[in-house]
């Protein structure tokens, strides 16, 4: 009997965020295979965003033109989450990834739901309950794990511990984003409001580049440009369209359950690709931080945060 059109609409989400999950994973690994090229993260950052520019303008021509007329305040509001989200957020990640594993630094990251919470909690007025407390206790016990585990294979507690602060920092980032931006992504729509941060972002990178950088700069080793190619397409404007996708599709509880393979597979990915060890330690770590989040994330959709 062949599947009802709506199981079909179900089972392509569940495939978009699965997809988008596994290709957001490989994003740490590929940061870290460039930096053994010698490129810095400004250049590094720049070089990802030059080449993205081009797939996020398609994006936004993808998610079709505005209905609703924008004010100036939300044009506005939508620059300062750009910065914040997209450069702001994404050159602490690259920058800390210069001091921990890959698979450390995506465990960091998963947090933003958590921080999310406490920034609802803190300027929201919204209770925490004992559910999310419990959540909480298992999220960052488990992080405390992991970086035990990380700063005894690690030559420098000290590097490592700064290197857990940037993208930790990168994490905050986003869930400013997430919970300040939750008006715009619902009028702009997630794929037009992500594209359009995304571009405003490169306009801050760029800036930034050319005040600090000379142009020779993005001149670097031809595998450079093969992984920020890879980077661009398939870690950063491929995932972003397949998430929105698929939380049309099934909803944000589902896209959570899915997303919870992402540090797993940036964890599968490091060992492969650039021999990073996983630990027992390590392991048991990532999973209370994997269940500590799916707590909170797999809510009853009448549930508060």
């Amino acid at each position: 009997m062949p599947a009802s059109p709506a199981r079909r609409n179900v089972w392509l989400g569940i495939a978009c965020a699965l997809v988008g999950s596994i290709a957001f994973s490989g994003k740490p690994v590929l940061v870290k295979a460039a930096y053994q090229y010698g490129v810095d993260t400004t250049t590094l950052l720049a070089l990802r965003m030059l080449f993205a520019a081009p797939l996020f303008a398609m994006m936004a021509w993808w998610a079709g033109r505005m209905t609703e007329r924008v004010t100036p305040r939300e044009i506005g509001g939508l620059a300062a989450l750009g910065f914040i989200g997209y450069y702001l957020g994404s050159f602490l990640d690259l920058a800390g990834l210069q001091y921990i594993s890959a698979g450390f630094g995506r465990l960091i990251l998963y947090l933003y739901p958590t921080l999310v919470l406490l920034l609802s909690a803190a300027f929201l007025r919204q209770p925490l309950r004992s559910r999310q407390l419990a959540s909480l206790a298992l999220s960052y016990a488990g992080i405390a794990m992991v970086f035990s585990a990380e700063a005894r294979l690690g030559t420098d507690r000290m590097l490592t511990a700064l290197g857990a602060m940037l993208v930790f920092g990168s994490a905050v980032s986003y869930a400013i984003y997430l919970v300040a931006g939750s008006r715009l992504v619902h009028k702009f729509g997630s794929m037009r409001f992500s594209a359009y941060a995304s571009l405003i972002a490169t306009g801050f990178v760029i800036g930034h580049f050319t005040a600090t950088h000379p142009l020779q700069a993005l001149v670097v080793d031809e595998h450079v440009y093969l992984l920020v190619t890879i980077l661009a397409i398939f870690s950063t404007v491929l995932p972003l369209w397949l998430m929105a996708e698929g939380l049309k599709r099934i909803g944000a509880n589902q896209v959570a359950l899915t997303g919870c393979i992402g540090p797993v597979a940036t964890m599968a990915f490091a060992w492969l690709f650039l021999g990073e060890k996983i630990s027992t330690v390590q392991m048991a770590g990532a999973s209370l931080v994997l269940a500590g989040v799916l707590l909170i994330s797999l809510r009853p959709t009448n549930a508060q945060r």
